[in-house]
């Protein structure tokens, strides 16, 4: 493994760092191979509970690296493409926070939203990008902005390619939190520290994939599996370390995902 993924584990908390910051970390098939192989090994990891996602230096990812649109450009571009979809992280077990801490633009922005929740810097620079490349909205983002931000909302992102701060990504919903950059990462971190104590990981499992499967299916539907899940839980340890530990008024100790 090269070291374009930077990886540190520290109480249940897995931080990886994508690391190209001389090209703002402009992703390219390599660097997606790794992260990739990263969230693999964490899912299968007991000791990892949560994952924060964040960029080296002045970027988060500044989309896909131009010297790979150039050899798309001319025709003779050769990598093999990981088999793995961009929508790869949404099943990951485990929840998954960006910390998007600079550029994030088009293929970036897409990684950042297919996390499970997003904190940015108040002064990240946002852009998908795409329509000035003369692209279209890649990788499943016609589907996530206009759930996220509404269609006319999600229009106006993707039609202009204009640039937005990270303030302004919170006011249209597309982020869960906006700080200041010099506090983004450690708020983060905290925030995947608070998972990692406090709730059970199957808890977590199930419903990071219902939240993203359950845009798929009816109200209804929705119901129905949410009462079989329900009746399974009341027989999972979890269930009886939750109960326990909040009438104890202590720290629950749930365990790993198998």
């Amino acid at each position: 493994m090269s070291e374009l993924v930077l990886s540190s584990l520290d109480q249940g908390v897995l931080t990886l760092t994508f690391n190209r910051p001389d090209r703002l970390n402009a992703w390219t098939d390599a660097l997606g191979r790794e992260y990739f192989d990263h969230l693999e090994r964490a899912e299968e990891d007991q000791a990892v509970r949560a994952i924060v996602v964040t960029g080296a230096g002045k970027g988060f990812c500044s989309g896909a690296d131009f010297q790979t649109l150039s050899a798309l450009q001319r025709g003779d571009y050769r990598e093999i493409p990981d088999p793995r979809p961009t929508t790869y992280p949404t099943t990951i077990r485990k929840p998954i926070i960006a910390a998007v801490n600079g550029a994030c633009a088009g293929l970036g922005m897409v990684h950042a939203l297919v996390c499970d929740l997003v904190f940015t810097a108040a002064d990240a620079k946002w852009t998908t990008a795409f329509p000035r490349r003369g692209l279209v909205a890649e990788y499943g983002l016609s589907w996530v902005l206009p759930r996220l931000a509404g269609q006319q909302r999600a229009m106006d992102l993707l039609l202009s390619g204009r640039v937005f701060s990270g303030a302004e990504a919170y006011e249209l919903g597309l982020v869960n939190r906006v700080l200041p950059g010099d506090e983004l990462l450690a708020a983060a971190r905290e925030y995947a520290g608070e998972l990692a104590v406090h709730s059970s990981p199957a808890s977590m499992a199930i419903i990071k994939r219902q939240v993203w499967n359950d845009w798929n299916v009816t109200l209804q539907a929705s119901e129905q599996a949410a009462v079989r899940e329900m009746l399974s839980s009341f027989r999972r340890p979890d269930f009886a370390e939750g109960v326990s530990s909040f009438l104890e008024r202590r720290s629950p100790g749930f365990p790993p995902l198998p």
